[in-house]
Formats: C-alpha cells, sequence, structure tokens
C-alpha cells in the first residue's frame, strides 16, 4: 500500500465494498459504484487503491471511471443538481432554465457552489419528456420547472 495516500477510514470502508463485491460478476463496477456511494467521488488515490487490491493496472480502473460520466473524479456538492437536455426539455428551454441557474448559483456546469451545497450538472435525457423542462434533484425529479421555481424548491435541499 505503499505510496497510495488514502486515509485509513477511507481504506476501511473501500475494503469492505471489496470483499462484499469482488465475487460478483461486474465486480469492479459494483466496487467503484458502491464507493462513489459511500466517499463521494473517484480520486486518482482511490482509483489506485482499488486497483492494487484487485490486482489490476491502474489504467483498468482509470478506464471505467473516466468512460462513464455517472462517476467523477473530483468532489461534488451535498446536492447533484442535473439539468436535461434531451430534445423534449431543450425545445422548452432547457438551456435557457440552465444558463440562469449556472448564474444564480455563480458556477458553471460541473461546478460545485462555493459552499459545497450543489454541483451543477446537464444530461441527456431524464425520460419525463411529458413534463419538459425537467430537473432532477439528487433522486428527485421535478418537471415543467422555471428558474425562479426551482430556485424556490433549492431551500428544501439546504
Amino acid at each position: 500500500m505503499e505510496g497510495i495516500l488514502v486515509q485509513q477510514d477511507m481504506k476501511t470502508a473501500i475494503d469492505k465494498i471489496i470483499d462484499g463485491a469482488k465475487d460478483k460478476r461486474g465486480a469492479l463496477m459494483v466496487i467503484l459504484n458502491e464507493t462513489q456511494r459511500e466517499i463521494g467521488y473517484l480520486s486518482k488515490e482511490v482509483q489506485g487503491y482499488i486497483a492494487q487490491r484487485l490486482r489490476v493496472a491502474p489504467s483498468v480502473v482509470y478506464g471505467v471511471v473516466s468512460f462513464y460520466s455517472f462517476f467523477t473524479m473530483i468532489p461534488r456538492g451535498k446536492h447533484l443538481i442535473k439539468v436535461c437536455m434531451g430534445t423534449a426539455c431543450y425545445v422548452k428551454g432547457a438551456g435557457k432554465l440552465l444558463d440562469e441557474l449556472s448564474d444564480a448559483l455563480n458556477v458553471t456546469v460541473g461546478e460545485t457552489t462555493e459552499d459545497g451545497l450543489y454541483t451543477l450538472e446537464a444530461c441527456r435525457c431524464l425520460g419525463v419528456c411529458s413534463q419538459a423542462p425537467a430537473v432532477m434533484i439528487d433522486d428527485d425529479v421535478i418537471g415543467k420547472v422555471s428558474t425562479s421555481s426551482f430556485l424556490k424548491t433549492l431551500n428544501d435541499y439546504q
């Protein structure tokens, strides 16, 4: 474990995840998903530790993490805001909504607010096209949203 700077409490959490999933089909995906859920993101150091424990090259782990957009290598805010940019939402003003939320939160897409509360992202489709434009915050989908109504909703996510 030399050269890999991961805090002991993180190592313990990752070890538990690996021990519970290493024999499952698609173990790496399971381990990465559960580790991100537990720690919040998959830093280079965390990826290296997982690679070491699984006895695979770090590039294998990095390849998976960098390929799938739902994995992140940087810390996210306490709450993840995803603005749907699918066709129906875009036609109904999602681009403008994303710009206005970006201005209101003082971040660009992919960034986290200074207070660490919110990360703003764009996504392809939330699957609620009849409710366009739609925004997802954490696991909650809000349809037919305007900037002002969504900013009011954010008060529930402090």
